[in-house]
């Protein structure tokens, strides 16, 4: 499914198969998880993709074949593919452990093709064996949402009451997460969305409610997941003293003003952005022992456009995944 034009569907295509380069590894494609930041490209909010662009970065797949140096991995290896492609490792910041800043980084299904494709082709550095406990549909979601969502929740430090502002696919994994360490964790939906409260509760959230809405306790921490500038002022009036907050969003509409007084307190605001090599690696080995248990809405390849569709209207919960040539569910 090709990407030819922002703010156009996605187009069905016969594309060559990609060779994978001296170290890369060449995947046929099992699943891959449909991302806001899909959205964000599709829709034109991130202006300078590839184009044409195989869009998709949550790849789950089987390894056919190794590039010239690739030892990591061999024929038949399970592997996962997140956003993060390439790196320099010759900058400031890729020297000092934080690639994810790196200013010549790659990114997956944006600058190199992704997902949404039968066969697709990584670096090998970047790319993380899927534990055997994990199905393809379930881990995909893993890989940006659980990941960003990981790197956000360490972020916000020891919080011991943390806010949810948005409940979709990395809400729902981190909750779990959240959850096994003991935190109390109070979501925040649209006004009137019940089913999604209900299902935050479901999944051991303390409380629910509409963002516009006070918790009933003041919260230590918060991860804004929904692109909306807005949330990021109404968590810090919910916070206490020494809060931080942070978007976990690659794409925000603007945050408006506030009174110094709702920051003062040692609260502050901040962002994530991409992932380390070292998040994927913790967080692929934590999953399987909360255990994370994500929920997927299917659909086959063809169907991308309405997948992309239904993430942007919010009719599902949880997650969706491409099932391009799964081994379950």
């Amino acid at each position: 499914m090709v990407l030819e034009r922002q703010r156009q569907p996605l187009r069905p295509a016969e594309l060559p198969e990609p060779e994978p380069a001296a170290g890369q590894i060449q995947i046929d494609v099992r699943a891959c998880g449909v991302c806001r930041t899909d959205l964000h490209i599709l829709d034109g909010d991130l202006a300078e993709p590839k184009l044409p662009l195989v869009m998709g970065h949550q790849i789950v797949g089987t390894v056919r074949r190794v590039g010239e140096g690739v030892e990591r991995f061999a024929p038949g290896d399970r592997v996962g593919v997140p956003w993060l492609g390439w790196t320099c490792g010759e900058c400031r910041y890729c020297r000092g452990g934080r690639e994810n800043l790196c200013d010549r980084a790659r990114f997956t299904g944006y600058d190199l093709d992704g997902g949404y494709a039968e066969v697709a082709v990584a670096d090998a550095r970047f790319c993380f064996p899927i534990p055997p406990n994990l199905s393809d549909l379930g881990a995909a979601p893993l890989l940006c949402a659980g990941l960003i969502g990981y790197r956000a929740l360490r972020l916000v430090g020891e919080a011991e009451r943390i806010g949810f502002y948005g409940f979709g696919a990395a809400a729902h994994i981190l909750c779990q997460v959240a959850v096994h360490e003991g935190r109390q964790v109070f979501a925040f939906t649209r006004a009137g969305d019940v089913e999604t409260q209900a299902f935050a509760r479901e999944l051991g959230a303390e409380w629910a409610g509409a963002s516009e809405e006070a918790p009933p306790e003041e919260l230590d921490g918060a991860i804004v997941f929904a692109p909306v500038g807005a949330l990021m002022t109404a968590a810090l009036r919910a916070s206490a003293k020494g809060a931080r907050i942070v978007s976990a969003g690659i794409h925000m509409s603007d945050i408006p003003s506030f009174p110094y007084a709702e920051l003062w307190g040692e609260r502050s605001l901040g962002s994530v952005a991409n992932l380390t090599r070292r998040d994927g690696e913790e967080f692929i080995a934590l999953a399987p022992r909360v255990p994370v248990q994500t929920e997927v809405e299917a659909y086959p390849l063809e169907q991308a456009n309405q997948a992309l569709d239904d993430l942007r209207a919010g009719r599902f919960r949880g997650a969706a995944v491409l099932a391009v040539a799964t081994s379950g569910s």
